[in-house]
């Protein structure tokens, strides 16, 4: 194809993508800070369903994951007696989508590959302003929704009593985009006359439970921790709690997010609605769980308040260039993972 013709064919759709974000703009009256794609005219801030009906999906498989906070598979299985009861309200197929990484969770909702999802508390933000998610609910039992402690840990036998005293250590956090892991000991921290990066060095190690294991096996010497994530490998014996002391224990927060694709078609939404809060956990997964029985309904203008506040302080912004960062974390943390395989077999094989 001439260049001159090619030129002109990317020119003119450059100006015809330009003209349908512009008409875009014009037809939304208010988005706050919700992606360019979305609107928000009812002040809640989540996306609106789009004023074409010819936008909204009814697709014949609905696609399920939850965060990849630990290993994938366990929640996987976890999640199965729901996907059948989901699949038995909505009268369509539903299966699971295995993510392993926040990022690439975001990405998934945002491209339409995804329809209804668990985020974690932090990256439910961005799954909000960038990929259109409506969060409904948080795992609960009847009087409210399940929430979680950002503590501290560091081995029992450490000298380590006292926040102040991890001034010069090594101190793992999860990742960029989490809450407890990350963001919120970066808002919070300081009060306590420690600030991250500044009185100690920040390692990331990529998730909850592989913070705890490092500081058991001395990688790190503490790690802020989601107070759910460290108490589940607790009841699963996978750690000695004895082999640890919290030094530090935060206010409440809500729990991962569940929510749907704002561009589904409302009668689905409704049935997909009906499911999650009809859905009674079974024994097994009350015990994954830690002891919630159902999910709970909430909102994310008033529920998730306190985690934009934190995010706001720690200089977070739900945006496309904050996404990017946290993808570029995601695959550094994933090289440094399949490094330390690598060396691992290596040595192995020595």
């Amino acid at each position: 194809m001439p260049i001159k013709l090619l030129t002109g064919l990317v020119l003119s759709g450059s100006l015809l993508l330009g003209a349908s974000s512009a008409a875009l703009a014009d037809d939304c009256a208010y988005r706050g800070v919700l992606d360019d794609k979305f609107c928000d005219e009812n002040y809640d801030l989540v996306a609106d369903i789009p004023k074409d009906s010819n936008q909204w999906r009814d697709p014949s498989t609905l696609v399920f994951t939850y965060t990849p906070v630990e290993d994938p598979a366990v929640y996987k299985d976890a999640f199965s007696d729901f996907q059948k009861y989901l699949s038995e309200k909505t009268g369509k197929k539903v299966v699971y989508y295995t993510v392993h990484s926040n990022a690439a969770e975001v990405e998934a909702l945002r491209s339409g590959r995804l329809h209804i999802a668990g985020f974690s508390t932090g990256p439910t933000g961005y799954a909000v302003n960038l990929g259109g998610l409506v969060p409904i609910a948080v795992k609960g039992t009847e009087e409210s929704f399940q929430g979680y402690n950002l503590i501290t840990i560091v081995r029992s036998d450490s000298s380590i009593q006292k926040m102040t005293d991890l001034k010069g250590k090594v101190v793992a956090h999860t990742s960029a985009s989490s809450n407890s892991g990350n963001l919120a000991p970066r808002a919070i921290f300081p009060s306590l006359g420690l600030t991250p990066d500044k009185d100690y060095e920040v390692k990331y190690s990529g998730k909850h439970d592989q913070s705890v294991m490092g500081v058991l096996s001395g990688d790190y010497e503490a790690a802020p921790v989601a107070s759910d994530v460290f108490k589940r490998m607790v009841d699963a014996k996978r750690i000695n709690k004895d082999d640890f002391r919290i030094i530090y224990t935060s206010p409440r927060f809500p729990t991962s997010s569940f929510g749907y694709a704002h561009d589904l078609n409302p009668e689905l939404v409704e049935k997909i609605k009906e499911a999650f809060f009809s859905f009674r956990f079974p024994a097994e997964m009350q015990k994954t769980f830690g002891g919630a029985d159902r999910f709970f309904p909430v909102t994310y203008k008033e529920d998730w308040q306190v985690i934009r506040d934190i995010a706001h302080a720690s200089g977070t912004a739900y945006t496309k260039a904050g996404l990017k960062q946290l993808a570029e974390a995601d695959a550094a943390k994933a090289a440094a993972k399949r490094e330390k395989a690598a060396k691992a077999a290596a040595s192995k094989n020595q």
